[in-house]
């Protein structure tokens, strides 16, 4: 499975990525996710590369209990978490780009999300399936973020 989805908020990238990458915030605009925790710190302490989130979710009817380790964390543009325990295997990808309308009016962020992984025997039947409801919660998701920073 690899599945996007973007959005245009309009608020500056360093408004979008300060919220969106604060694990703490994790339940008020991701779909699904009930319960998220920094599990582990990064090696320096608090949040970035190296960190673990828990995440709990319920997910087509289950709960699932999942850690994400922090890859790659570049505020405000960058954040990529990779699956280190749960049900499957998992790449998260965030990118906060800036987007000019034009010169003469302010821009906003460009938010992609892209996830990408493997269902496994689970869920392989419903393959397409599972990646259209991925897709679409994507975009809930970052109709969501927009409401909570824009």
């Amino acid at each position: 499975m690899d599945v996007s989805a973007r959005r245009l908020v309009n608020q500056p990238p360093e408004v979008v990525a300060r919220y969106a990458m604060d694990w703490r915030h994790d339940h008020e605009w991701t779909r699904g996710i009930k319960r998220a925790e920094l599990s582990a710190p990064a090696p320096g302490g608090g949040f970035g590369v190296g960190a673990e989130v828990t995440r709990t979710a319920h997910f087509l009817g289950r709960r699932i209990d999942y850690v994400l380790r922090v890859v790659a964390h570049e505020p405000p543009t960058l954040l990529e978490m990779k699956s280190v325990a749960g049900p499957f295997p998992m790449h998260v990808t965030y990118r906060f780009d800036t987007y000019r309308f034009d010169t003469a009016h302010a821009g906003g962020t460009m938010v992609s999300i892209r996830v990408r992984g493997d269902a496994g025997r689970h869920y392989r039947l419903v393959g397409p399936l599972v990646a259209r409801f991925v897709r679409a919660n994507l975009r809930k998701d970052l109709r969501a973020l927009s409401r909570h920073v824009g």
